[in-house]
């Protein structure tokens, strides 16, 4: 069986999961802000923000876990605990609201180190390309449920927005990057997607 890595301070990842058998995770707009009302609750203190999306049945987050002194959490508790907090928390709400009940999503959520820059840029146009890649939009500007509109936006944010618009250099390289056709079949391959 395959070791869970624990997630580390400091350090950048890509955590994504997806609901038990891709079922539907989110099914109203409602749920797509409760989830993001969550994760603001639960990640925001142990975690900084690069990237995001939320799928109907999947989701894509880039964080990098705050250093321990950085950490605004009343009690001190491991960063993959906050994010099973989120899950758990999500799932009680959804299954009340939906007359279900069991778990949603496939078990133990998955996460990937980041350790270099190229990667790091790569992953941020698939995360917002990704509504592109399941043929539900043709471009991520049209896609609500991703940080894509958030980081061409100047209204305040907790996305790490400069850091990611530096990675591309400007504004304009980070919208001509994501309009670029790409095959993310070897990033899928190294998710294991």
């Amino acid at each position: 069986m395959k070791t869970i890595q624990p997630l580390k301070n400091g350090k950048l990842y890509h955590i994504y999961n997806r609901g038990i058998n891709s079922d539907v995770i989110f099914n109203e707009n409602s749920n797509y802000e409760y989830f993001l009302k969550l994760y603001d609750k639960h990640i925001d203190p142990i975690a900084e923000t690069f990237a995001w999306c939320l799928m109907k049945n999947h989701f894509h987050f880039l964080v990098r876990i705050k250093d321990v002194e950085k950490i605004t959490t009343e009690k001190k508790i491991l960063p993959s605990q906050s994010f099973s907090n989120l899950f758990n928390a999500y799932t009680k709400a959804f299954n009340k609201s939906n007359h279900r009940h069991g778990p949603m999503f496939e078990r133990p959520f998955k996460r990937k180190l980041i350790e270099n820059e190229s990667y790091f840029q790569n992953l941020i146009t698939y995360i917002h390309n990704n509504p592109v890649h399941h043929n539900i939009c043709e471009h991520p500007l049209e896609y609500p449920w991703s940080s894509y509109i958030t980081c061409l936006s100047d209204k305040p944010t907790k996305i790490k927005r400069k850091e990611v618009l530096e990675m591309f250099t400007d504004v304009e390289n980070f919208k001509n990057v994501h309009k670029q056709k790409r095959n993310y079949f070897a990033i899928e391959t190294f998710l294991g997607i």
